[in-house]
């Protein structure tokens, strides 16, 4: 494992490689959030770099990556643009993308204005649809209510570990590394998100695009993720040319719950 600083045109990004070079094309990994790096997507990863080069960065104005920069520069095409110069400065060539949640969104945009840098896609616990098409499977949905109202009486001491994970036996765990990667959330506002100064993470429709990548796409998810309710999955399974693998009693972070299985799945879809 090796970690650096990469200035990739007026920022730093912080980089983390798993595994070393070899004939297989580098896997790129965009993290979600964007109020954290990419720290808490290392455990999906590990098992992965037992054959594989993993690249995982943390986007600008989060981590360890360039931090204090002017709100305007906080956007979601700069992410994306960054990303293209990474790969370009560490000479990986044409490589497999891996898009986690909101990076789901911002990879469906790089395939957009990059489809030539990408092999393969990997579409992981995000969604290609609005919140406003996730919301009617929350409402009606009880368990997903009664976790929401235990983080709401925790004030964000729980940083949604209960919501996000499944098995709330390994909830204390997700939390325990979350908290390890330190309490600075980033510079991102999701507030500024909400009053709408932040750009659209994809700026055409993902169902279009993906048609028009036109390459091999994994949807990869889990039954129970209460982000990304697993019927906008198979919505978008439905609708785009793609293979679909759904992890039984995970939630949205299935790659902390599984990480065998979830990086199994990655590891065949790359190698079919």
């Amino acid at each position: 494992m090796g970690e650096s600083l990469v200035e990739v045109g007026g920022v730093t990004l912080f980089v983390r490689e798993l595994g070393r070079r070899g004939e297989r094309p580098s896997l790129v990994v965009m993290h979600g959030g964007p109020d954290v790096g990419h720290g808490y997507l290392v455990p999906g990863f590990e098992p992965l770099a037992a054959d594989h080069h993993v690249v995982l960065f943390d986007f600008r104005g989060c981590g360890r990556s360039s931090r204090g920069l002017p709100d305007d520069d906080l956007q979601p095409e700069y992410v994306v643009r960054d990303t293209a110069r990474l790969i370009e400065r560490l000479g990986l060539g044409v490589v497999d993308l891996v898009g986690f949640s909101t990076g789901g969104r911002a990879a469906m945009q790089f395939v957009d204005q990059y489809p030539e840098h990408v092999r393969r896609l990997v579409l992981a616990s995000t969604s290609a649809y609005s919140s406003s098409d996730a919301a009617p499977y929350l409402a009606d949905w009880p368990e997903y209510q009664r976790r929401q109202r235990i983080e709401d009486e925790a004030n964000g001491a729980l940083r949604n570990s209960t919501v996000f994970v499944w098995d709330l036996e390994r909830a204390p765990a997700y939390l325990q590394l979350l908290e390890s990667l330190g309490t600075d959330l980033g510079d991102w506002s999701f507030e500024r998100a909400m009053n709408g100064l932040m750009h659209p993470w994809c700026t055409r429709d993902p169902e279009q695009i993906l048609r028009e990548f036109a390459k091999p796409i994994l949807i990869l998810h889990g039954e129970q993720d209460m982000g990304f309710p697993v019927q906008l999955a198979r919505r978008l399974h439905d609708s785009v040319p793609s293979q679909l693998q759904v992890i039984p009693e995970t939630a949205h972070m299935c790659h902390f719950e599984q990480p065998g299985l979830w990086s199994t799945h990655i590891r065949n879809f790359l190698s079919g």
